[in-house]
């Protein structure tokens, strides 16, 4: 073993809130906010609602969830898989069941972090992280194309002016964060010269009063929840499968380690409380958490501070945010798209060295992914074949070996491998049943383990084959977990099992 592979993982602490990190803290959630505008009215259109309830989903997600939360530094808002999920139900039932399902997928959420389901990301393999990530970069620069496509050489021109500002300038100094500089500039250059660009005004109306907390104006009865369940389940299992991902996907880029059981629970009360306020279900929002995280932010605070300067933004300076040109966000998250890829895992090196078996779940996750719009869909893809590849080898890894006693009459046969219903089926066939001279078999498991109920099916099968021709057999050497799986199956199942 290298010593660069036996190197301990350095893991950085949470720097303390100093005044520097106030500041750091401050101007990434400022960065952050400003992303969240244009995302969160994109995300009401396309759940079919007015653009106050992507925009007050946003701030009040965000200011939850940095104290409920279990992943500092990490977004959550509006986002383009929950409104897919909720279209549906608000174009056939209304904003006020949109409200309902909310609130339920939040007690769902909450439930299913008390049962412990963020520990299953311990099965999620580092192919599906990669493709999740790759995946992840190319959606988030698909999402910019409808703002810069056809559009003509004034955007394209800020667009690359702000992409030139957010790659150069931190060779000057990274004192502010250089996505805000390019926002301020882009923004200067389009007022002072007139240039006719799409801005953040022409996405939609921004709202003028804060969000008080109100009850849905549905009927409590069983038709209701029957109607909004389906709904809210999906959204809760959506919504953890991205949140937790991108807690994942932080944990790495920081350094640090998270509470994912916390961050599930948080979402879930957050989520209650945003559909009390009058917004959509949210879930952590990567490209944005991805913003913050570059932009230097490490703590609560900053987004904390990014719920905060959205209801500051759309609600009090509204005229002044409607004039930024959708070319300097969009610069913000063509560089996020960039800095997301994951680039060596795609490198001409790393793929020869690659199992094939892993770049192909990177390859199948991503593909997903894209084509279903929906990171949580292409996880969960991923994960299934993986599993699929995985019981695939460890069936082949099965191996059956034999010697005959050299006085004739027993026949030892030693099995190694992990017997389960991918390899238990061809367990049976490594036997021979009617070799002459032989009256009795000692099937040694020294060197197995017996998985599930098929693996005690399976030599059941083979003892009663070999006493059909005669023969005595022995089963040995169990460890102690396959012995009482044994013992408690063998005899009990019949040829379906």
């Amino acid at each position: 073993m290298t010593a660069q592979q036996t190197k301990p993982r350095r893991r950085l602490p949470i720097p303390p809130l100093s005044v520097s990190r106030l500041r750091t803290e401050s101007l990434a959630g400022l960065v952050v906010a400003l992303a969240l505008i244009p995302e969160a009215i994109s995300f009401s259109i396309i759940a079919g609602v007015d653009p106050r309830v992507g925009l007050f989903a946003s701030f009040v997600m965000a200011v939850s969830i940095a104290f409920l939360g279990g992943r500092p530094a990490m977004v959550s808002a509006a986002t383009g898989a929950m409104a897919l999920v909720v279209a549906p139900l608000a174009r056939e039932h209304g904003v006020d069941y949109l409200l309902a399902a909310t609130i339920l997928a939040g007690v769902f959420q909450v439930v299913l972090g008390l049962l412990g389901v963020a520990k299953l990301m311990r099965f999620v393999p580092p192919s599906v992280m990669t493709g999740f990530v790759n995946a992840l970069a190319i959606l988030i620069f698909m999402a910019q194309v409808p703002h810069f496509a056809g559009e003509g050489w004034p955007v394209y021109a800020l667009i690359a002016g702000g992409l030139a500002i957010i790659f150069l300038l931190p060779r000057l100094t990274t004192a502010v964060p250089a996505p805000l500089v390019a926002i301020i500039v882009l923004t200067g250059v389009a007022v002072a010269s007139g240039v006719k660009v799409p801005t953040v005004g022409d996405m939609g109306d921004l709202p003028s009063s804060f969000p008080v907390p109100f009850l849905p104006d549905v009927p409590l009865s069983m038709d209701t929840l029957r109607t909004v369940a389906p709904y809210s389940l999906t959204l809760a299992l959506v919504g953890l499968m991205e949140s937790l991902m991108t807690a994942k996907l932080v944990d790495d880029v920081t350094e640090t380690r998270s509470s994912k059981g916390r961050e599930a629970r948080g979402q879930g009360l957050a989520n209650i409380i945003t559909g009390f306020f009058g917004g959509m279900a949210s879930c952590a929002m990567i490209g944005q958490t991805m913003i913050n995280v570059r932009s230097g932010a490490r703590t609560r605070l900053s987004t904390l501070m990014a719920g905060v300067f959205l209801l500051i933004l759309v609600v009090v300076l509204g005229d002044v945010v409607a004039v930024i040109p959708m070319a300097a966000l969009v610069a913000v998250m063509v560089f996020v798209s960039i800095t997301t890829m994951d680039w060596h895992s795609i490198s001409p090196a790393t793929l020869r060295r690659m199992p094939w078996t892993e770049t192909a779940i990177m390859v199948i996750t991503v593909a997903v992914v894209v084509a279903t719009h929906n990171l949580a869909i292409g996880v969960v893809v991923g994960v299934l074949a993986s599993t699929a590849l995985f019981a695939r080898g460890v069936a082949d890894l099965s191996r059956v070996t034999s010697v005959l006693d050299p006085e004739g009459g027993v026949r030892f046969y030693s099995v190694r491998g992990d017997l389960f219903f991918a390899s238990s089926n061809e367990l049976t066939a490594q036997f021979n049943y009617s070799e002459q001279g032989v009256d009795r078999v000692v099937i040694d498991l020294s060197y197995a383990h017996m998985w599930d109920s098929s693996a005690v099916a399976a030599l059941d099968h083979a003892v009663d084959k070999f006493a059909k021709h005669g023969i005595t057999a022995e089963i040995a050497g169990l460890n102690v977990p396959s012995e009482e799986l044994h013992n408690d199956l063998s005899g009990t199942l019949n040829s379906a099992h």
